[in-house]
């Protein structure tokens, strides 16, 4: 399991390295049966998280998004097959692509309210704070 951040880590010792990092919040289990896995951006600010996750060629409908409790599951499986037939040859080609993102959620993250959306190839993710985890205004409190 990798966390979302990428940080320089030798690729030979990859158990001794997920090990530190095992009390982070926010991972990725990645798994590809495909050429690839998109690549995923996640920002933080006050009000929540925004996952990106870059998948040209893929439209709305290729995507398979789950939330159950403490994690949230992207997935996609495009299947293709092109034939071409001439007078003395058939060509057939298959295409199978699919990959499997999933991210283990912070606790303050409020999964009943989750949205997504698709634009321009890349696939956009909101996934807000519980409003008691959001940072609180300052209050001035008056002596009685």
């Amino acid at each position: 399991m990798n966390t979302l951040v990428k940080s320089f880590r030798p690729t030979t010792y990859p158990s001794l390295f997920d090990s530190l990092f095992s009390d982070v919040d926010f991972f990725a289990d990645n798994r590809s049966t495909g050429l690839s896995v998109p690549a995923v951006n996640v920002k933080e600010d006050a009000d929540g998280f925004t996952i990106e996750l870059a998948a040209p060629g893929l439209k709305k409908e290729d995507f398979k998004i789950n939330v159950d409790e403490k994690t949230l599951t992207i997935s996609s499986e495009v299947n293709t097959e092109e034939t071409e037939e001439k007078e003395n040859y058939t060509r057939r080609e298959f295409s199978y692509n699919s990959f499997t993102r999933s991210f283990r959620l912070p606790k303050t993250v409020d999964i009943d309210k989750v949205e997504a959306s698709h634009e321009n190839g890349v696939l956009h993710l909101v996934l807000p704070k519980k409003e008691e985890a959001k940072p609180k205004e300052p209050r001035l409190i008056t002596v009685g």
